[in-house]
C-alpha cells in the first residue's frame, strides 16, 4: 500500500519489492538488493513524481494536462489523468514504439507525434502549454516530481536493517537522481554515494560532470532515444555538489549484450523485458564495470542497491533490429 501524501490524499505508486538478487550478489562480490519498480501501475518509478505533479495541479483547479515524453512519463501522466478525471495530450518522439503509443491512447490520452528526440518533442509541448493554456507535466525537471520519487529512499529505509553503501540507478534526464537524493537528505542518508548510469550517445549527465556545467549534446546518439535528454536537468548538477555522484557510462552493445543474456530479464523476474530495457541493462552491466573502478569499489564494500526503472516496450523483434542496429549478429 502506498503511503500519505502530503496534502492527505493518497498516492497512486505503490511501496515496491525490494529483493536480492542472488545472480547479481555474486557477480559484484557484495549484497545487491533490487527496487522493483516494474510492478508499479505504470510500470515504473515515474508514477511517484509524475503522479504527485499531477495530483498537485488537479487541486488548483488544472483543466487539461500537456506531457512530453518518450514513454514511461507519459504512461505515468496518463494514468494519472484517467485517475483524476482529466484529459491528456502527450507529445512523443517518432521514435516512441507503437506499443506505448497504444497503451497512452489505451489509458485515454491524446497523442501527437513530433521530432525524433524527447527534446525536440518537449518543445512542441512547451508550445501547446503556451498557447492554450494547459498544465505542462514535466518528466524529470520539476521539484514535485523530485518530492514524489524521494519516496523511494523511504521505502528503502523502511526495508533495510542497515543503510546500504550505496545506490545505483540510471540517469535519463536527471528526475530520478534529484528524487534520490531528495530522499537521502530526508532520512539522514546523503553520505551514500550514488552510482550514476548512462550510455555513450545519450551521456548529457556525464559530460556536465566533466564540464562543471551544463553541457547540451549535439545529438542522442544511443539507440536508447527515447530515453535521453541532450541537457540534463540543472538539479542533477547541483546534485552532484551535494553528494557524492559516481558516473559510469556503457556502451550501446554492452547494455544490448544484458538484455540478451537475461541480466535484465532475471532482475525483472520475466522473460519479456521491459520498456527502460536499456536503462535496466545499463543498471545491470555496470555493476561488472564498479568493481573495476577504485573509487566504485570503495562505495561499495557490502551492500548495493539497484533501482530497477521498470516499464514495457521492448519486444523480441525491438530487440533484435537493434543487434542488426549495433553489428550485434
Amino acid at each position: 500500500m502506498a503511503t500519505q501524501s502530503g496534502g492527505g490524499q493518497k498516492p497512486f505508486h505503490i511501496v515496491s519489492p525490494l529483493l536480492e538478487s542472488l545472480a547479481l550478489s555474486r557477480a559484484g562480490g557484495t549484497k545487491v538488493y533490487m527496487k522493483l519498480e516494474n510492478v508499479q501501475p505504470t510500470g515504473s518509478f515515474k508514477i511517484r513524481g509524475v503522479g504527485h505533479l499531477c495530483q498537485t495541479a488537479a487541486k488548483k483547479g488544472c483543466c487539461r494536462f500537456i506531457c512530453s515524453s518518450g514513454g514511461n512519463a507519459g504512461l505515468a501522466a496518463a494514468y494519472a489523468a484517467k485517475k483524476l478525471g482529466l484529459p491528456i495530450t502527450v507529445v512523443v518522439p517518432s521514435t516512441t514504439g507503437p506499443v506505448t503509443v497504444r497503451r497512452l491512447e489505451e489509458l485515454g490520452a491524446e497523442v501527437e507525434v513530433s521530432g525524433q528526440v524527447w527534446d525536440e518533442a518537449n518543445r512542441r509541448a512547451q508550445e501547446l502549454a503556451q498557447t492554450k493554456g494547459w498544465v505542462s507535466i514535466h518528466p524529470f525537471d520539476h521539484p514535485l516530481v523530485w518530492e514524489g520519487h524521494a519516496s523511494l529512499v523511504q521505502e528503502l529505509k523502511d526495508s533495510l536493517e542497515t543503510k546500504p553503501d550505496a545506490i545505483l540507478l540510471a540517469v535519463g534526464g536527471g528526475g530520478l537522481l534529484a528524487g534520490v537524493v531528495a530522499g537521502l537528505h530526508q532520512v539522514g542518508w546523503q553520505d551514500i554515494p550514488i552510482i550514476a548510469a548512462e550510455t555513450w550517445g545519450a551521456h548529457s549527465f556525464h559530460a556536465a560532470l566533466a564540464a562543471g556545467r551544463l553541457v547540451t549534446l549535439p545529438d542522442i546518439t544511443s539507440v536508447a532515444k527515447c530515453l535521453g535528454a541532450k541537457t540534463v536537468a540543472a538539479r542533477a548538477l547541483e546534485c552532484a555538489q551535494e553528494c557524492q555522484v559516481i558516473s559510469q557510462v556503457v556502451e550501446d552493445a554492452e547494455a544490448v549484450r544484458a538484455v540478451e543474456l537475461g541480466s535484465v530479464a532475471k532482475c525483472l523476474g520475466a522473460k519479456t523485458v521491459a520498456a527502460r530495457a536499456l536503462e535496466c541493462a545499463q543498471e545491470c552491466q555496470v555493476i561488472s564495470q564498479v568493481v573495476e573502478d577504485a573509487e566504485a569499489v570503495r562505495a561499495v564494500e557490502q551492500c548495493l542497491v539497484l533501482g530497477v526503472g521498470g516499464a514495457s516496450s521492448i519486444q523480441g523483434a525491438q530487440l533484435q533490429a537493434l543487434k542488426s542496429q549495433l553489428g550485434l549478429e
